[in-house]
């Protein structure tokens, strides 16, 4: 065989796989995973596509090898479909967005007291708050690079007050500042280590309250409300090299779970001091789940009788005075082996609403994780499901665009009946009765960094 006709067709070979994989990406092209890219992702998932249609049929014109015919022709149909994917789910995600955007109002603002959502720009929050579509805002790193603190309270302040001028209750202004690696607002905010090293050795479970004052006072400073802090699940220590977001043994307090009880109380009394709500992460437990959510399914196959004598022991003792308790995305098997935590009817209404009698606010992890997104039920009907049971709060923040695919669904399932009028009206009395506080006296007002 000629060299030329050997290097043409190994071309030829090389665009067939270059479709076949802009083909798979195309079909997923919407998922978080391209949230950080995606004006880039898809300028390229549109470029590539069409210059491998113009290239096969250019082959198809100009070759009379049938085999190289006959590849061109398979370049040519996966390009085609993968520029018709990424055009159709594009086009849909579109469509979707303009009818959250144009939906009725009030049945736009009944369910968006439900939704808790990140940004990358702020006017896309301008846009959802206009609508009275969200319950609340949550801050992340890359929403205050370059921000000083008093450019932060400004802005929340801004959002603040257009809520207080809707009539509505202020905002849940969300972060995570468990201090250590998981520090969101560090800069600007002072940097803190892990809550676990200063409650060890002499200092003992008293210093979580100072950590928490000082803490606190920070994040009111900047008007957030609510931090997704202290981690409590326990610390078995599990490490899993696939563990790249999660990795709980070096966020959790410790594995002594009257530790974590204690240490859990003094920081969520000490962030209430400043007018934050703390939140108990993440039910019914990540310590033992061998895996991370964020990017996979991942399954706590411990018994429930093992769990009640260690892991859930700060979670009861702490949760009635906690803001909010946070619903993580593991399947918990012994009680439901299909569904994560986050949206299970046996988790969230058989064994917290009805077992445990807990009434207060549920908000789930980030909805953009895979766990979630690539289950069974998808990302959308997770939401209709989370509400059901008895969830109070779905948090989007990484991929914010998903709010709209999440919203989308809700809408749908209360115009159609499927959302449950019971679960939304005691959903309503938990949020009413845990409304958050406005502005704390500090707020806006530079930190100095002292206890007072």
């Amino acid at each position: 065989m000629p060299l030329r006709t050997i290097a043409s067709t190994g071309l030829a070979l090389a665009q067939l796989a270059l479709a076949a994989a802009a083909l798979m990406v195309a079909l997923d092209w919407r998922s978080p995973l391209f949230s950080a890219v995606r004006p880039l992702a898809l300028a390229v998932l549109i470029a590539v596509p069409a210059a491998l249609i113009a290239l096969a049929l250019r082959a198809r014109r100009r070759s009379t090898s049938r085999l190289r015919r006959g590849l061109a022709l398979a370049i040519l149909v996966l390009a085609a479909a993968a520029l018709a994917a990424v055009v159709v789910l594009e086009g849909r995600f579109h469509w979707m967005r303009r009818a959250v955007l144009s939906a009725e109002p009030e049945r736009l603002a009944k369910l968006g007291r439900h939704l808790v959502v990140g940004y990358r720009n702020p006017a896309e929050i301008d846009e959802l708050l206009a609508r009275r579509a969200i319950a609340g805002v949550f801050i992340t790193a890359r929403n205050v690079e370059g921000w000083s603190a008093d450019a932060i309270a400004r802005q929340v302040a801004a959002w603040q007050t257009i809520r207080r001028e809707q009539g509505l209750p202020p905002l849940w202004i969300a972060t995570d500042q468990e201090g250590g690696a998981v520090s969101r607002l560090s800069p600007p905010l002072p940097h803190q280590p892990p809550l676990a090293t200063v409650v060890t050795g002499d200092a003992g479970p008293e210093a979580a309250t100072a950590y928490a004052r000082l803490q606190g006072r920070a994040l009111a400073a900047v008007g957030v409300n609510l931090n997704f802090a202290p981690v409590v699940d326990l610390n078995h220590h599990r490490v899993d090299p696939g563990d790249q977001y999660t990795r709980v043994y070096l966020r959790a307090i410790s594995g002594d779970p009257q530790v974590v009880a204690e240490v859990a109380g003094r920081y969520c009394r000490g962030l209430a001091e400043a007018g934050v709500r703390c939140t108990l992460k993440h039910f019914p437990g990540l310590g033992r789940a061998v895996g991370d959510t964020h990017l996979q399914s991942v399954d706590l196959p411990a018994p429930v009788s093992e769990l009640a004598q260690s892991d859930w022991i700060p979670f009861r003792t702490v949760m009635n005075e906690a803001g909010m308790v946070m619903l993580g995305h593991v399947r918990f098997t012994a009680l439901d082996a299909q569904r994560p935590a986050s949206f299970s009817q046996a988790v969230v209404a058989d064994l917290l609403r009805t077992g445990w009698g807990y009434d207060g606010v549920l908000i789930t992890d980030d909805f953009s994780m895979r766990a979630v997104y690539a289950s069974a039920d998808g990302l959308a009907e997770a939401g209709v499901r989370a509400l059901n049971a008895g969830v109070d709060l779905i948090l989007v923040s990484y991929d914010a665009p998903q709010y709209f695919t999440v919203m989308h669904a809700l809408l749908r399932a209360d115009r159609g009946g499927g959302l449950s009028e019971a679960a939304l009206a005691a959903s309503g009395r938990r949020l009413d009765r845990a409304a958050p506080p406005g502005p704390a006296a500090g707020a806006g007002t530079p930190f100095d960094g002292r206890l007072k």
